[in-house]
């Protein structure tokens, strides 16, 4: 348990964001409840395949062009490319499981419906159908990362992942073109400290809630992927690899557990212990 913090040079939570469906886009907010498995909503869905394999913009980069808003019980996806739009209650999902995978690990989850999931096909060309991951099903962390057997949703590996503006602004710098922090798709976003420094933190609290930062986040050719248009190209990951790789990974943000539960805010103080 944390006793007494000092304030990490004056570091302010500046952004959050969710992104319900996995590898969809994301909705900033400016307040989220902190669970177990990573901020209230954020990646509780995501597309399976006919294999009830998951798919992400790595393979499908038009999953970028898919644009979310959240209101009350209600998530609205509208396509930015032909502005076509569905919606469905989050509360709304089958009673039948079954197992579906994300990377190495198979889950039990439930379709959210038939017709929703015909939406998805339609404007992907491909069937697909559109899976809800309940908040009681397991999908344990890394063991080799985890710290009290925690669980994580849909997201990559990790519950949390953080990052500074201080780390994107250095970045922008290098690149001959700048781009947004969205091709990274943090949960925090904070201001304040020097470039990359949460590549260092341990044990640290946005406003009351613990965090623990556990492991550097590897990067893929997601982040190649440019949110707005849903083309690919080589940035960032040219430019990272030339100062940010190690052991054939280029890295870019921290993972994070979560110590205990609660509300963070824009405009939350980062401390440490």
């Amino acid at each position: 348990m944390f006793v007494v913090f000092s304030i990490m040079n004056d570091l302010t939570l500046s952004e959050i964001w969710i992104y319900p469906v996995k590898s969809l886009g994301g909705i900033r907010l400016q307040q989220a409840r902190v669970l177990e498995k990573g901020l209230e909503f954020d990646r509780r869905w995501m597309l399976v395949d006919e294999q009830n394999r998951f798919i992400t913009q790595r393979e499908h980069p038009q999953l970028a062009l898919f644009q979310l808003a959240m209101n009350n019980e209600q998530l609205t996806i509208r396509h930015q490319a032909n502005a076509a739009s569905a919606q469905f209650d989050m509360n709304d999902f089958s009673a039948q499981q079954e197992l579906v995978t994300i990377w190495d690990d198979e889950v039990q989850a439930v379709e959210v419906g038939r017709e929703i999931s015909q939406w998805f096909s339609d404007q992907l060309n491909m069937k697909c159908r559109l899976m809800h991951f309940p908040e009681t099903n397991s999908r344990p962390v890394d063991k080799h990362y985890a710290l009290h057997q925690e669980q994580v949703s849909l997201a990559d590996g990790y519950p949390f992942l953080i990052i500074g503006q201080a780390s994107l602004d250095d970045l922008n710098v290098r690149l001959p073109q700048p781009i947004t922090m969205q091709r990274f798709r943090p949960n925090f976003v904070f201001t304040g400290g020097q470039p990359y420094e949460e590549d260092h933190w341990t044990n640290f609290s946005i406003g009351d809630v613990n965090f623990a930062g556990v492991k550097n986040c590897s990067r893929c050719v997601l982040t190649t992927i440019e949110p707005s248009t849903g083309t690919k190209g080589i940035e960032p990951l040219h430019t990272l690899s030339t100062y940010r790789q190690h052991n054939n990974k280029i890295y870019f943000g921290q993972n994070l557990l979560a110590l205990s539960e609660g509300m963070v805010h824009e405009g939350d103080r980062i401390r440490h212990s």
